[in-house]
């Protein structure tokens, strides 16, 4: 009965944190696109800065002041040998996300984001010269596949959010390959990524900022129509969300496994499409929508392939391990 009682409060934590981690993260998509599209806030630099500054904020209060996390403590010539390089790649990745949110549909942008796995195998194979099975060159080819079939048939295509959607992709996948190599020895959980990452990454973006967007944000709150202060609330609020959804992955990652991680990953770009569909309306024709399902399809083969591939060793060592028991070896 406690057995059962432990595997039923197991699945309940599961779809708890699978669910908040939807919440944070669609609504933060969709605030965003709100702030470009209806509030006629056209900066996405200055949003990325703010964004920057609450999770920085955030991660001090939640690992200093309420002490929900302990600080991982990191040399401070490492700060600037290894953390640095990590903070200036995840700078561009966030602001290229928000610059494709600022030209194309939030749905056309969370399909081409699918595009991630793809481009982390081809820049290990390019770059670092890593080898991969065929299993998962072939997992790639839905994916790619499904892009394509998107990207023909987007009404709403813009090629400059198109392209930040893409090289977000290859900065998401240099991100996570510079973190294997970087961060080697730093057991980092999403928290204290963000407290030594964050203010760096405001620190990186503050002077493009101001020379991009400075004078156009100073003409905003002058010829803005409405009352500015529930507009820059809407826009501090989206960072505060920025922040949660960093802090809401650190409980999926450990209430869940990596095959459930990765299924929900793809469910919540389906979940994020519906959503902005419902909000804004933009046209979905059907070949477009049957792209980002075979893309959303590849991406959960592709987890399911990686998953199964890294369960080899460990039944081969279990193999052995009963060959051993039984007197064979």
């Amino acid at each position: 009965m406690e057995e059962k009682q432990f595997i039923s409060w197991g699945v309940f934590r599961s779809i708890l944190a699978i669910l908040q981690w939807w919440i944070f993260n669609v609504t933060v998509i969709i605030m965003n696109k709100w702030i470009f599209l209806k509030l006629d806030f056209k900066f996405p630099l200055t949003v990325s800065i703010v964004h920057f500054i609450c999770s920085s904020l955030g991660a001090y209060l939640a690992i200093k002041v309420l002490k929900m996390k302990p600080l991982i403590h990191v040399d401070p010539h490492d700060r600037w040998r290894r953390i640095f390089p990590m903070s200036f790649v995840f700078c561009i990745n966030i602001v290229l996300g928000n610059v494709s949110l600022r030209y194309i549909p939030v749905s056309f942008m969370q399909t081409i984001k699918s595009f991630t796995p793809a481009t982390t195998v081809i820049l290990q194979y390019l770059v670092w010269n890593k080898q991969f099975e065929f299993r998962i060159w072939m997992s790639l080819v839905p994916i790619v596949g499904g892009i394509l079939l998107t990207s023909i048939t987007e009404l709403n295509f813009n090629i400059l959010g198109f392209s930040a959607a893409l090289f977000g992709c290859l900065a998401a996948s240099t991100k996570t390959i510079l973190a294997e190599s970087l961060l080697h020895g730093y057991n980092f959980d999403s928290i204290n990524t963000v407290y030594y990452m964050a203010p760096f990454a405001a620190m990186i973006l503050a002077a493009p900022a101001a020379l991009l967007e400075g004078a156009g944000v100073i003409n905003w709150f002058y010829t803005y129509p409405l009352p500015i202060a529930p507009v820059l609330s809407i826009i501090i609020i989206s960072g505060v969300l920025a922040f949660c959804l960093n802090f809401s992955i650190f409980y999926v990652i450990h209430s869940t496994t990596a095959v459930t991680f990765n299924v929900a990953g793809n469910l919540k770009v389906a979940v994020a499409v519906l959503v902005s569909w419902l909000i804004f309306h933009n046209p979905i024709p059907i070949l477009n929508g049957f792209g980002c399902a075979i893309t959303l399809f590849g991406c959960t083969f592709y987890g399911y392939v990686r998953h199964k591939l890294s369960q080899q060793p460990m039944k081969l060592l279990e193999e052995i391990n009963k060959a051993s028991n039984r007197g064979l070896i």
